[in-house]
């Protein structure tokens, strides 16, 4: 049997380990952030720590008078709600009917889900199904081939698996029609999974880059992502905001312009995620442990 010694310096390992872990995915994003509050002199001697060296704003207020910031976040926000919604609505629609043993074609169809998740045609082929349909050039193309998660569906069919059957045959013997039975009992016990799924659903649309690149040629449908991308990369963006703002031209930088995009970018799921995390842990080792 381990000792009360034994235990104690496991906790402070452990304790230790993830303290480390914690300030590895932490400190980037505070030093990003206290980059994009500082003057271009502290940037320019690179005294910037983890805190800001005179405080400016003037790489936020160059990003939103001199670049499509405010339509390009606006384009990502109706990517990640819509997408997301979608989402979720078919993965419950999916998961739903597989979760019930009396279901014709149950296995097969499982099989079918999941071999998917195994073997997938390729980037070429995707990409010649997307423009057979038309889909190139609209959001669509973005939602529709990854309509549905395999692993975030398995997730959902394992924990519906876990809910008692009594509650099914009593709303029956009520009256309660399948709707009904999924939009006033299923769903509302199913709120802790529901938000986690929609979590994972979310961040993959907001971070959604490679896809946009491939099927979105209009530059004003791109979303933040792919614009951060573009504004690291490309120098000349420097120059056109340093034409358009003469005035505030001498007190930016360039290091100051990429960390106010980074933020930019990453604020909003730092801002939703603390209203989920209740859920996250919860909902997903329910739907984990269970079948």
């Amino acid at each position: 049997m381990r000792t009360a010694k034994d235990n104690r310096a496991f906790h402070f390992v452990n304790a230790a380990a993830l303290l480390m872990i914690g300030a590895s995915c932490i400190l980037p994003l505070i030093h990003i952030f206290a980059l994009s509050l500082s003057d271009r002199v502290a940037l320019m001697s690179g005294i910037v720590s983890f805190w800001p060296v005179n405080i400016d704003f003037v790489s936020y207020k160059a990003l939103i008078n001199g670049t499509p910031i405010l339509r390009d976040f606006r384009n990502s926000v109706v990517i990640t709600t819509v997408g997301t919604a979608l989402n979720m609505v078919f993965t419950v629609l999916a998961a739903y009917p597989l979760s019930k043993r009396y279901f014709i074609g149950r296995r097969f169809y499982s099989f079918a889900i999941i071999f998917t998740m195994l073997f997938s045609a390729g980037l070429i082929p995707n990409y010649l199904l997307v423009r057979s349909l038309g889909l190139v050039n609209t959001y669509g193309a973005l939602w529709l081939p990854g309509l549905i998660s395999v692993w975030n569906l398995m997730v959902l069919r394992s924990f519906f698996e876990g809910l008692p059957e009594e509650l099914e045959e009593a709303s029956r013997i009520d009256g309660c029609s399948e709707w009904r039975l999924i939009a006033q009992i299923v769903l509302p016990l199913s709120v802790p999974v529901l938000a986690a799924l929609s979590l994972f659903y979310g961040v993959a649309h907001w971070n959604s880059f490679m896809s946009v690149l491939i099927y979105l040629n209009d530059a004003r449908k791109v979303n933040l992502t792919v614009m951060v991308q573009q504004m690291i990369q490309n120098q000349s963006l420097m120059q056109e905001m340093t034409n358009q703002q003469p005035a505030e031209a001498a007190n930016l930088s360039p290091e100051g312009l990429k960390a106010a995009g980074v933020i930019m970018m990453t604020l909003p799921m730092v801002i939703v995620y603390p209203f989920l995390q209740k859920y996250f842990v919860k909902g997903v080792m329910i739907g984990a442990v269970k079948g």
